[in-house]
């Protein structure tokens, strides 16, 4: 590895970091999730985008509201390029909110696609963007049924159709084109990630 490194090494501190991003982050320790970002690293859902300050401001004002939204981490696969690193991490998403009156659970099923890098001696996030592969909407009362606004929800792509739903009714403005499971936008953040790994280029590609 560059430097002299032990690639070994190097897995471990960065499964460490995904699996720190998702504790500190969901218990509301700010001061711990700040440093996992390089300082111009971004972050990308269907929610906000921004830098990973910018990040953690939306998710305080939506903790401070109450706020409802929770991860779980399944399996990791990294790729390494010397001192640039490629990581897809499993993830459910899991947020709480009313829903046309009904208060509900939406789980959406994806991964976590991280570009990092080692820079002054520590991994960092440059990007975290999210894969939306599969979601649904459980009531949290049983046999309470919320009645959803079909061409509202149609608008949405099928990966994260109820998430945006449910985010979109409480008030947040909710990105259209995150990739999925298959497409298009997948395949862009793909070669995005290739070429990252090959040249250090964050360019995305055109569409």
């Amino acid at each position: 590895m560059a430097g002299g490194r032990d690639e070994a090494a190097d897995r471990r501190e960065i499964r460490d970091l995904l699996e720190n991003w998702v504790v500190f982050r969901d218990a509301g320790d700010w001061d711990r999730l700040r440093p996992l970002w390089h300082p111009d690293g971004r972050m990308v859902a269907t929610w906000t985008e921004g830098t990973g300050d910018e990040f953690i401001a939306i998710s305080q004002a939506g903790w401070a509201k109450g706020l409802t939204v929770m991860h779980r981490l399944g399996g990791t696969a990294i790729d390494l390029a010397g001192d640039r690193a490629l990581a897809q991490t499993k993830m459910t998403i899991t947020q709480r909110a009313p829903v046309e009156g009904v208060l509900c659970d939406v789980t959406c099923a994806g991964r976590f696609y991280d570009f990092l890098e080692w820079r002054a001696g520590r991994w960092g996030l440059v990007l975290r963007q999210s894969i939306y592969e599969l979601d649904r909407l459980d009531p949290v009362e049983p046999g309470t049924i919320p009645v959803l606004d079909t061409k509202l929800l149609e608008q949405f792509p099928i990966g994260y159709r109820h998430l945006a739903y449910l985010q979109t009714r409480i008030g947040y403005d909710v990105t259209r084109n995150m990739a999925g499971l298959r497409g298009p936008d997948v395949t862009a953040l793909y070669e995005r990630g290739a070429a990252w790994l090959a040249t250090g280029s964050l360019a995305a590609t055109a569409r």
